[in-house]
């Protein structure tokens, strides 16, 4: 049995997140609520699964504070972002100081079904429940079935190079 070498892992890790900083996403804030407590998170890995039953799922760092929350919770919104959010995006990923009970205070939520944050002028409030989860890594895998979506399209905020991006509709 040969033992790895970590100076490689790492090098290859940090090719890794290069590449993936060079892969646009579109930048969602996933909201919950439940007996667990009130939180949300920005991240960029939301992605469909199937349209039958409409399911998708994202994935968060298990270091995160809001990674138990959402578990325990076992429900969400995703509330993919338009261009005009860039902001909000910022204080959801921690990158602006503010506090959680700050961002829910602000007057821009609805309670959607289930009582899950609805962020208003977002593209897609996609609320459902979570059915499986998968360990990965450092990551948990978060599959959703959605029970209500909502739709009111416009320009899109997107990750790309490690920055926010405006995709604009022709």
């Amino acid at each position: 049995m040969s033992h790895l070498d970590t100076t490689k892992i790492t090098e290859f890790a940090a090719q890794f997140r290069e590449a993936m900083a060079h892969l646009s996403s579109a930048v969602s804030i996933v909201t919950t609520n439940g007996l667990a407590g009130k939180a949300g998170l920005t991240v960029s890995s939301v992605t469909s699964v199937t349209d039958t039953p409409a399911t998708l799922l994202f994935c968060i760092n298990k270091n995160s504070h809001v990674h138990d929350i959402i578990k325990q919770n076992g429900k969400v919104c995703i509330n993919v972002l338009s261009h005009e959010q860039e902001e909000l995006a910022k204080h959801f990923a921690a990158m602006l100081n503010s506090t959680m009970e700050e961002r829910f205070e602000w007057n821009i939520w609805n309670n959607g079904f289930d009582k899950q944050p609805v962020l208003q002028g977002a593209i897609s409030a996609l609320q459902g429940n979570i059915v499986d989860m998968h360990s990965v890594g450092t990551h948990t895998i978060f599959i959703v079935q959605l029970s209500h979506i909502d739709v009111a399209p416009n320009h899109s905020l997107v990750y790309f190079g490690r920055q926010f991006k405006q995709v604009t509709i022709a």
